[in-house]
This record gives C-alpha cells, sequence and structure tokens, in this order.
C-alpha cells in the first residue's frame, strides 16, 4: 500500500517494513553584515578607526564606525557603547507586528509566537581541509561558519540568565516530544493546541485529519530511554528593535528514538506497522520559548525534514 501521510508515520512505516582565518572579518580594510529581517545595518570601514557616526533611514538605525580626528573621553565611551549594541542586535533577528497591531497605535500588544522559525537548521556540506584554509571560497565558508556558531553560542548565554538548565531543558523536550506524539497517534487536538505554537497546531491538525482518512486508529509508543538528543541550533528573534531583552528563543534539537507503530483500519484488522518492532527513528524538532513573558514555557513551533 502506497502511503503518503505525515512525516513521521511514513518513516516509521518504511523502516518497519525495509529494514585563512583572514576573511574571517571580511578584509584587512572593511567588514560588513546586514540583517535582510532586522531593523539595522552595520560597517566597520577600517581598524584603526576612532569614530562613530549614527543615522536614520526609513525606520532603520545605522551605526557607522569612521575615521575622525581627536575624541573627548565621553564620546569614546559612547562609541564603545553603541559598537556593542550593534554587535547585540546583530546576533537577533526581528519580526514586525502584524498590520492590525501596528494600526491599533499606543494599545499594548502581546505577541505569544512570531509564527516562523528562524534560519531552519540544514547540516553544512564538509569541504576538504585544504580549500577550507587555502582558497577564498574556504575563508568565506569559515567566516561563515564561525558566525553561525557565535549566534548559537550568543542565544545560549542569554538563555542561560534566565535559569536554563541543560539537563532540565532535554528532560522536559523528551516529556514534550512523547506527548506531542501519543496526542497525534489519537488525535486529541484539544490537548495538542496547549503543546504547540498556533501556527504549528494549524500544521498538525491537518496531519490528523489526513491520517483519520485513511486509518481508523493507531498504536504509538516511545522506547525509553532515548537513543541521543542534542541540540544543533540556537536562535533569538527579537520583537521589538528599542529593547534588546524583548525576544523569542528557538532551540533546534535533534531526537534519536526507537518506537513502536501499528496503524488498523475500521475493522480492527492491521493496515501497516507492526508493534512487536522497534523502529529508529530520527526527528528534528524546534522548540520555541518567550524570555519576556512571565510564566511562558516551551512549546513545538516546527518540525525540519532533512
Amino acid at each position: 500500500m502506497a502511503y503518503r501521510g505525515p512525516p513521521m508515520f511514513r518513516a516509521l512505516l518504511g523502516a518497519s517494513q525495509n529494514r585563512g582565518l583572514s576573511l574571517l572579518l571580511g578584509s584587512s580594510r572593511s567588514y560588513s553584515c546586514v540583517i535582510p529581517n532586522g531593523s539595522f545595518s552595520w560597517a566597520v570601514p577600517e581598524f584603526n578607526c576612532r569614530g562613530i557616526s549614527s543615522f536614520s533611514h526609513k525606520g532603520q538605525s545605522t551605526f557607522v564606525l569612521t575615521r575622525a580626528s581627536a575624541l573627548t573621553l565621553q564620546e569614546k565611551k559612547n562609541a564603545e557603547f553603541l559598537t556593542f549594541l550593534s554587535w547585540a542586535r546583530f546576533m537577533t533577528t526581528q519580526v514586525k507586528a502584524p498590520p492590525q497591531a501596528r494600526q491599533m497605535g499606543a494599545l499594548q500588544v502581546t505577541m505569544l509566537s512570531p509564527g516562523i522559525v528562524y534560519e531552519p537548521y540544514a547540516p553544512r556540506e564538509p569541504i576538504p581541509f585544504w580549500r577550507r584554509w587555502f582558497t577564498r571560497s574556504g575563508w568565506r565558508r569559515t567566516k561563515d561558519d564561525i558566525i553561525l556558531e557565535l549566534k548559537s553560542a550568543y542565544a545560549i548565554a542569554k538563555l542561560r540568565k534566565s535559569g536554563y538548565s541543560k539537563k532540565e531543558f532535554y528532560e522536559e523536550a523528551i516529556k514534550l516530544y512523547k506527548e506531542i506524539n501519543f496526542l497525534l497517534a489519537h488525535g486529541d487536538k484539544k490537548s495538542l493546541r496547549k503543546a504547540v505554537t498556533e501556527k504549528m497546531y494549524s500544521t498538525l491538525k491537518n496531519d490528523i485529519k489526513m491520517r483519520e482518512s485513511m486509518w481508523h486508529k493507531v498504536y504509538w509508543e516511545l522506547i525509553e530511554p532515548v537513543v541521543k538528543i542534542r541540540t544543533l541550533r540556537a536562535r533569538l528573534i527579537g520583537v521589538d528593535r528599542k529593547d534588546v531583552n524583548k525576544v523569542f528563543i528557538q532551540l533546534t534539537l535533534e531526537f534519536m528514538t526507537k518506537q513502536k507503530f501499528e496503524a488498523y483500519d475500521s475493522n480492527g484488522n492491521v493496515v501497516a506497522g507492526d508493534k512487536n518492532k522497534e523502529v529508529l527513528v530520527r526527528d528534528i524538532w524546534v522548540f520555541e520559548k518567550s524570555l519576556f513573558h512571565r510564566g511562558s514555557y516551551w512549546r513545538l513551533c516546527g518540525k525540519i525534514v532533512l
């Protein structure tokens, strides 16, 4: 039987049936970075810069280090602070409020979720050592790889300030992973809504509808402990360009687990899977949490299929 249902069940069904660092800064004269969805851009023209200027264009703040004559002590302190502020904002992206919210003027609007997975994880293609360190393309790749890692490190560092513990988070993530899969298998949409973001709920609701159109009932079981769990990426999403503390954080996790799966028709006949066989499954899920809402908790905001 050809099945084109939700990705998790397709994976289970298929498995059960088959067994120079010199370019790190761009160049010796300049380095620039622009965040497409952000609200700023910054550039460092030369290493011997002595001043900093700031201007705004179409709502976007831009900080540019320039050469200048003698600066006062206060001006130097201001320059150092603005440079740090630019870097902090570079490590996050920003999302705009919905049009209806922007039209409400002074009325305070609370965003429960950005509704996107920022910079979805994708494995980086390995490159030879000689190419990485002895070609221009390799140097650019090295610079990009380091920036990606710095973004994750910055996000985790900010998360730790809110009391983050890797061990406790992994325990909570595994609990959520088990709970969400169980709710999907039983079609419990009401309970599922609390564990996922609004956009993800819409996607999973369609998956349940598709599964129910083919199978009457599904048996699913997670074999514990999980084989492996690890963090692949961490990202911050800012919602207020004037306040770098108003951010959401997204953590991308890889789960390697053993599962059991079996599907039945309306007569109780087995039509797919085998609950007596353990199947090794790899899932990549993205969890999201607000760092500025009191009482916020982790929710599933996306799944990545490679």
